[in-house]
């Protein structure tokens, strides 16, 4: 079972985020977050008691912010506030970023400064435990003022309204499923609704986890990419230390000594390193591979730094101040978080564009140094892994329209009060796809420079990338005459997304940079 994670007074880190989207680890709150939780609502209550109008407990939200509500509504109010912004559409996201985002709501419920009931924030951390996740549709947020319709579907559920997803994995209706696991809904009180809602939790939890993906998966394409060298017969001369300390960007120094590693002891290699092979420079796609994955690597660094300060910051409107005070604020704004988003899916199509041209160059038989066409088993007869590419260079035009960046775009709402908004929650949402697909473009890479690797027998690949080729081989067959493609491009970008290629080659090298 996951280890349980203790959620404080400090927010979360992203091992901590991601064991419990995805890994569904326990939490639980710990003594002095619901100490400070206590204190905070006291002084909601406080102030809920006073004839002075405060945003967010006697007033109504965002361009109804004048309009006092009297004591007898205020509980109508937070119940009104979630229902009507529990409005998202279209398709259903998926279990684990429901669960980042919820995560991240609690985690910020429980700095003490949102001001809500301690069993509000103990609602959160029993639908994460019992496995109910609420069904939040694709459509609703503007990342601006939080991603309301998302977070709104999350606070619905916890009183009781609304669909989840039960741990068995069907839809059914909230309370039902709160019933079934003993979970008390909640009855919101002054100021709980805004504070479950105003926040940039759904694209901070989607950006946690894309750079764990992504970093994964660029390891995996250096691995791709020192199978395609050696399938092309190409130099490891140019991935040497020496040459990338001379640039010494912190990406392209990993991504290079990766591939350094891998191929140091390449048999295919050695074969054509003497001073007969008359090649004097291999195509950028090859040379420069480290130059662009290292690029990649750096964007995921930066990207990291912003989700590190994010996890640690209080995303809500209005905060309440240990001071007594409370105090309306624009950190609900998501642009920090959408800039980083749309760079990544920048990064990733280019570095995806770069594998695709050493696979298109590994099936012509004019640039490909004495391979069969297409690695075709019979040519002619047979078209071997020609429309494997056609896919894979379909993937990568998807990823470049992915990349037009979403938050350049704004489209005022609230009557104008919320004049100038993200779009951060689009930005994740299509990361999200970029993410899928360039782990099929890595996984048709894997297939085509494995096979053009075999076919260079009785020369062999380094330990490292046959590593690589027999984690492939228990999924996916060797070449032979042309079969059903499908099954075998499916197996091999399983092998990718679980990691069980970079697994079996970190086993046998040691760990990649």
């Amino acid at each position: 079972m996951p280890a349980d994670v203790i959620i404080g007074t400090d927010g979360l880190t992203p091992d901590q985020l991601i064991a419990i989207a995805r890994n569904h680890a326990k939490v639980s709150i710990s003594a002095p977050a619901f100490e400070a939780i206590e204190k905070s609502r006291a002084i909601v209550d406080s102030l809920a008691a006073s004839e002075i109008p405060v945003y967010g407990i006697s007033t109504g939200f965002g361009a109804l912010a004048r309009k006092f509500i009297d004591e007898d509504k205020r509980t109508q109010l937070q119940k009104s506030l979630i229902r009507s912004h529990a409005a998202s559409s279209g398709e259903i996201i998926e279990i684990e970023v429901v669960r980042a985002m919820m995560a991240v709501r609690l985690a910020t419920l429980c700095r003490g400064l949102s001001g809500v009931q301690s069993k509000t924030a103990a609602a959160y951390a029993a639908l994460l435990n019992a496995g109910i996740t609420p069904v939040v549709r694709e459509y609703g947020s503007l990342g601006c003022s939080g991603d309301l319709a998302p977070l709104s579907a999350c606070a619905l559920a916890i009183m009781g309204e609304g669909e989840v997803i039960n741990n068995h994995g069907q839809i059914i209706d909230a309370a039902s499923a709160l019933k079934a696991a003993a979970i008390t809904p909640v009855e919101l009180s002054s100021k709980e609704g805004l504070a479950l809602i105003n926040g940039t939790d759904g694209m901070l939890g989607q950006l946690v986890l894309a750079i764990s993906d992504i970093s994964n998966l660029l390891k995996t394409l250096d691995i791709t990419t020192s199978l395609s060298v050696e399938a092309l017969l190409g130099t490891d001369k140019v991935f040497q230390k020496h040459l990338h300390d001379l640039r010494p960007q912190v990406g392209q120094g990993k991504s290079a000594a990766n591939i350094a590693k891998l191929l140091s002891t390449s048999p295919l290699v050695k074969s054509h390193a003497g001073k007969d092979d008359g090649r004097v420079q291999d195509a950028y796609s090859l040379r420069c591979a480290p130059q662009v994955a290292g690029a990649a690597r750096d964007t995921v660094s930066h990207a990291a730094n912003v989700a590190a300060l994010e996890l640690q910051s209080i995303i809500d409107n209005p905060i309440v101040l240990t001071n007594g005070e409370i105090s309306s604020n624009g950190n609900f704004h998501g642009a920090p978080i959408a800039y980083v988003l749309d760079f990544l899916a920048i990064a990733i199509a280019d570095a995806a564009s770069m594998s695709e041209r050493r696979s298109d160059r590994a099936l012509d038989e004019h640039r490909s140094f004495g391979l069969p066409p297409f690695l075709a088993d019979d040519p002619g007869v047979d078209s071997g892994m020609m429309i494997a590419q056609y896919t894979q260079a379909g993937l990568v035009s998807e990823m470049k329209r992915l990349a037009v960046p979403a938050s350049v775009d704004s489209i005022p709402s609230s009557a104008m009060q919320e004049d100038h908004v993200s779009m951060g929650w689009h930005a994740a949402r299509k990361l999200r796809k970029s993410v899928d697909a360039l782990a099929r473009v890595i996984a048709i890479e894997l297939m085509i420079a494995s096979r053009a690797v075999e076919l260079r027998a009785p020369l062999l690949p380094s330990p490292g990338t046959a590593a690589a080729i027999k984690t492939l081989r228990s999924k996916v067959a060797g070449p032979g005459s042309d079969r059903w493609l499908t099954p075998e491009i499916e197996n091999s970008v399983e092998l990718v997304k679980s990691n069980a290629i970079l697994d079996s080659v970190e086993k046998e090298v040691g760990a990649l940079l």
